[in-house]
């Protein structure tokens, strides 16, 4: 073969290498495997789309392709533009970079970008950062542009624009949906949403789903994970078993619930929280940890009894204090427990956030090893997956398989005023307890109760049945 043959054979390989890393786009949907549900909302003309989908059923991802095909001008089933411009709504910035940025820009060619402006990070490492807006070249020789909006910004940010498109990613606010409205009426536009709703029966409820105004426009999809073919049946079933029976509707099914905002609805006081008592060392486990400077650092002491129940047995809470302080105050919480579980060389051992395994520009070391070198070994490889760590915390209080000494109070108040905030994740306020719950709970194999049981500890497991029961 010849040098020209050979030059010619290496630029084909590396474009087929470029299009299986760069052209995810021409993979949505194409193989033997079809998500029809999604297909259903590409293919429909209204003006007015909404997917409500549970969590894990493909509904954001159909959003994103929405976004790129319009942009890109290739839409299959719309007419397409020269030149289009649109928005992505989200609940926060954050959020943003974490869903649908990171969806949109896994779908875009990269040869199609012409330029990235970055409202926060390095525009040459824009997954990393927040993106203020995308121009992209599109297939008939203009120029789109791709905006990221912010429900927090208020409604003000959201005047002015005539636009192609708007995506909420995620329910929106009232107001902002009503500003969002305006800017797409002169281009005759699109809106489209895709959400679980977790909020109730909200303006959403109304105009979509019931379409009260009788809009020939408006069009809806529920979307479930039974509906999304690349979700393993094993994970389906999975899932649902983490789900307390009134999250099911709305998580799974996405559908609308009357009854939100406490997340732990299962959490009764006069069951869960109990009397200390004097606890068999053959139940103690291990601690788990949020890690926390200017925010409280909350440590939790957890033991399991023969029956595999899980007991939150001490608890060490506070704010604004050094690495030193915090080990000092968990070894006295332990003695005074009279912990027996620490190793050879007298370390205690935790569960901790994997953040603590970063090291900041103000230390050389790391949260985890400043512990690790005063006598507490953290283990990082904790699930931080906050949905399911969610419905795993819920499954242990539904099936009362948790309990809590009376004397963990920031546990227990926590659980208390634990909301839903704004999209799928509860308000990030007070739940520093929570999260070293959820670490331990969400980590810790289940059916891990002690294997030996003799005659006393027998006696031990009746007495403490007799307590939970109130004889």
């Amino acid at each position: 073969m010849d040098y020209v043959k050979k030059l010619r054979l290496r630029k084909i390989e590396e474009e087929i290498r470029f299009r299986k890393t760069n052209n995810k786009l021409e993979l949505y949907n194409t193989g033997n495997i079809v998500h029809k549900k999604q297909m259903e909302f590409h293919e429909s003309k209204k003006k007015n789309r909404w997917v409500f989908g549970g969590n894990r059923s493909g509904k954001t991802e159909c959003g994103a392709v929405e976004v790129v095909w319009l942009a890109r001008g290739i839409h299959p089933h719309k007419k397409n533009k020269k030149r289009t411009v649109g928005w992505v709504v989200s609940v926060s910035r954050e959020v943003q970079r974490d869903v649908a940025q990171t969806k949109i820009l896994h779908y875009l060619n990269k040869r199609w970008i012409r330029e990235i402006v970055m409202h926060d990070g390095k525009k040459d490492f824009p997954e990393a950062g927040i993106i203020d807006y995308i121009l992209i070249e599109t297939k008939k020789g203009g120029v789109s542009k791709i905006g990221f909006k912010s429900l927090d910004q208020g409604r003000e940010k959201f005047q002015g624009t005539s636009l192609d498109y708007v995506w909420f990613d995620e329910e929106p606010t009232e107001e902002v949906y009503r500003e969002c409205k305006m800017r797409v009426l002169d281009k005759n536009g699109y809106i489209f949403g895709t959400m679980t709703p977790l909020k109730g029966l909200t303006f959403v409820y109304d105009e979509v789903y019931l379409n009260k105004n009788n809009s020939s426009e408006m069009w809806h999809i529920f979307m479930e994970w039974g509906d999304n073919p690349f979700l393993p049946k094993e994970a389906v079933e999975e899932l649902t078993a983490t789900l307390a029976t009134d999250e099911l509707e709305s998580r799974r099914y996405g559908k609308f619930r009357a009854s939100t905002g406490l997340v732990y609805t299962e959490f009764e006081e006069t069951v869960h929280v109990i009397e200390p008592f004097s606890i068999s060392p053959e139940w103690h486990d291990i601690l788990s940890i949020d890690p926390g400077l200017n925010n409280p650092l909350a440590c939790l002491f957890f033991a399991i009894d023969f029956d595999d129940n899980v007991y939150v047995i001490g608890e060490h809470y506070e704010a604004k204090k050094d690495i030193g302080y915090h080990v000092e105050k968990i070894f006295a919480l332990a003695k005074s427990l009279g912990w027996s579980k620490f190793d050879r060389q007298n370390r205690l051992e935790s569960f901790i956030d994997s953040a603590a395994n970063q090291r900041t520009l103000a230390s050389q070391k790391s949260v985890s090893e400043l512990f690790g070198e005063q006598g507490i070994l953290t283990n990082s490889r904790v699930n931080k997956d906050v949905f399911s760590g969610i419905n795993i915390v819920k499954r242990y209080l539904d099936k009362r398989k948790i309990f809590i000494f009376k004397n963990c109070t920031n546990l227990i108040r926590e659980l208390k005023s634990y909301f839903w905030g704004e999209g799928e994740t509860p308000k990030k306020k007070d739940d520093h307890a929570l999260d070293a719950l959820r670490y331990y709970l969400a980590t810790r194999p289940e059916n891990s109760a002690p294997e030996k049981k003799n005659q006393i500890q027998k006696h031990k497991a009746r007495l403490m049945k007799n307590l939970r029961k109130g004889g």
